[in-house]
């Protein structure tokens, strides 16, 4: 039978770094990018050179940019990879690291993401991560499944709403969010609509940003006399593709479901234990749809849990208090591991105005594509 991260030695995050998601910019990746690796060394409180193997999640930025960027911190030989898993790239790259400590081949490793998908344009002239711009197909994809999900749950236009009205109170809150403005109900359901129910509102941005987290095993913490009070256990790793499914299944949830259930099983844990959840709620109807197919509300309840409050911060489960993709940004390779750190900020009880009380358990879920999706569940120590 197949290992999981559980069944090998055990991984923990030991630092966190990130620098702000923005609206493309003229700085360069390779400054924002340092930012947030400098951040997780300095929050791990150790050296580039303990950095033993270095995986980059990127999706737009072309060939070996993490080269380009990490020689300012020091050649020091480590293996360099870069990760393209769509969406999915930095939560990839996160899975990689752990599993490089956890199998012994290294005591100390990095995840990161950066992109700058302005980098690359499209042949029409637009931005490869425009998804709210020329590039409308995954909005069609979305807009389609929220008037499903109306016809068979009923689901409101409001408690749609309540999402965004949420996420965006969430990111409010977050420095390191690319929206952080508090948006009114209203504000929310106010056309113009990009299509049908979705407007720019109910849609994520994105932009650039960075993103880093180191993991280490208990060897390494105990030569650097790590402090264990803040190292925060992975407990599950779980990755699937797509397979053959149903006519008319949504593959979405589908995979979502099956890559839950596994992270479930490897971390020994059920829904109802989470206490901070951060999702790919890329688009609205996301959340809803996501929200249920990982057991955290019956099917068809999901809008209605949402908008009664239960996914609030201070409620039975705190759901992307980062602000999630629609507030605290999708620039796309930092997403996945931007999610690592917020979960354990979270855990750690060093979340500020956004903190989750008493969070001991979260779960971190991104989907590629549809194709692939990836989900993480980590621990207090």
């Amino acid at each position: 039978m197949a290992k999981t991260i559980k069944d090998m030695r055990p991984v923990y995050v030991i630092g966190i770094g990130l620098d702000r998601y923005q609206r493309y910019s003229e700085r360069s990746y390779i400054e924002f990018g340092l930012i947030a690796i400098r951040a997780a060394l300095a929050d791990a409180g150790i050296p580039w050179p303990e950095i033993e193997s270095f995986y980059l999640g990127t999706a737009m930025m072309g060939m070996g940019p993490g080269r380009a960027m990490i020689k300012h911190l020091g050649a020091t030989g480590i293996p360099i990879t870069q990760v393209e898993n769509a969406s999915a790239s930095g939560s990839t790259s996160f899975r990689q690291a752990c599993l490089d400590v956890a199998s012994g081949l290294t005591d100390i490793s990095m995840a990161a993401g950066v992109d700058k998908p302005a980098l690359i344009p499209r042949a029409d002239g637009g931005s490869p991560g425009d998804l709210i711009g020329k590039m409308l197909a995954p909005v069609h994809h979305f807009a389609l499944l929220a008037d499903q999900y109306r016809e068979q749950y009923g689901v409101t236009p409001e408690q749609l709403a309540a999402v965004a009205v949420k996420n965006h109170s969430n990111g409010s809150k977050n420095p390191f969010a690319q929206r952080q403005k508090i948006r009114t109900l209203e504000e929310v359901m106010a056309p113009p609509y990009l299509s049908g129910p979705l407007n720019r509102l109910h849609c994520c941005p994105i932009g650039e940003g960075a993103a880093a987290v180191i993991v280490a095993s208990e060897d390494a913490m105990e030569r650097l006399k790590l402090p264990t009070k803040r190292s925060i256990r992975v407990m599950a790793s779980a990755s699937r593709s797509e397979r053959l499914y149903e006519p008319g299944e949504n593959w979405d949830v589908a995979l979502t479901r099956e890559t839950t259930e596994q992270a479930y099983r490897e971390a020994g844990i059920t829904a109802n234990q989470l206490d901070v959840v951060e999702l790919h709620d890329a688009f609205t109807i996301e959340e809803i749809i996501y929200t249920e197919a990982m057991g955290l509300s019956e099917e068809g309840n999901g809008g209605r849990d949402i908008a009664a409050g239960e996914f609030d911060i201070g409620g039975r489960c705190a759901l992307s208090p980062s602000g999630g993709l629609l507030s605290m940004g999708h620039p796309i390779g930092p997403t996945g591991v931007g999610q690592i750190a917020e979960v354990v900020r979270q855990l750690r009880g060093e979340a500020g105005d956004r903190q989750q009380p008493g969070a001991n358990t979260g779960l971190t879920h991104m989907v590629g594509i549809g194709a692939v999706c990836l989900v993480h569940i980590l621990q207090c120590a």
